[in-house]
């Protein structure tokens, strides 16, 4: 327990929580609460969730297909250009060379403004949910007059065991979908 100490004050710093000392005189009032939940679960059963994701798929088929179009129209044009090069003149296999780098940069600039719709787009359909469950973790937190909630599901968290009883994840979710758990 000692060894994870820091990690724990340095998350209490970091979101400005004063914390009394973890050993001596405090009284386990004095002590910082904390809970977690696991922001993944929580998102996945959020009511307009399956919604959102169907969406969000069906959309990017139409963004990955015209990706594959694009990428198949490259590739024929460069095997024509492998086929072709031994008998085209110097100056001819520059300029096709040239056309193939030009085709290569469209390509790689239309992906990259198709991914960026598609980040977009998603953040467009999942704001609206991730701002609702933040909403209720705010309240639960404020409810429960706790100092942190973590997110066990996000790698990195350096949570490596926490008591079941502190997980809010099920209490997010119920109230999320009108379930009302405490």
């Amino acid at each position: 327990m000692a060894r994870w100490a820091p990690v724990a004050l340095t998350v209490l710093a970091v979101v400005g929580v004063g914390m009394m000392p973890l050993t001596g005189s405090g009284s386990q009032q004095d002590a910082p609460r904390i809970g977690f939940v696991n922001a993944e679960v929580i998102l996945r059963q959020t009511p307009g969730y399956a919604a959102a994701e169907s969406t969000f798929t069906a959309e990017i088929a139409s963004y990955r297909q015209e990706v594959d179009q694009l990428q198949q129209t490259l590739d024929s044009a460069i095997s024509a250009f492998d086929q072709q090069s031994i008998v085209l003149s110097p100056s001819a296999r520059q300029d096709r060379t040239q056309e193939l780098r030009t085709m290569q940069q469209q390509f790689e600039q239309r992906s990259g403004e198709l991914s960026t719709l598609a980040q977009r787009r998603q953040q467009e359909l999942m704001a609206p949910l991730e701002d609702r469950i933040q909403r209720v973790i705010d309240g639960l937190r404020a409810e429960r007059n706790l100092a942190v909630i973590f997110d066990v599901g996000t790698p990195g968290n350096n949570i490596l065991s926490a008591d079941p009883g502190l997980d809010l994840t099920s209490t997010v979710v119920g109230r999320l979908t009108g379930a009302g758990q405490q």
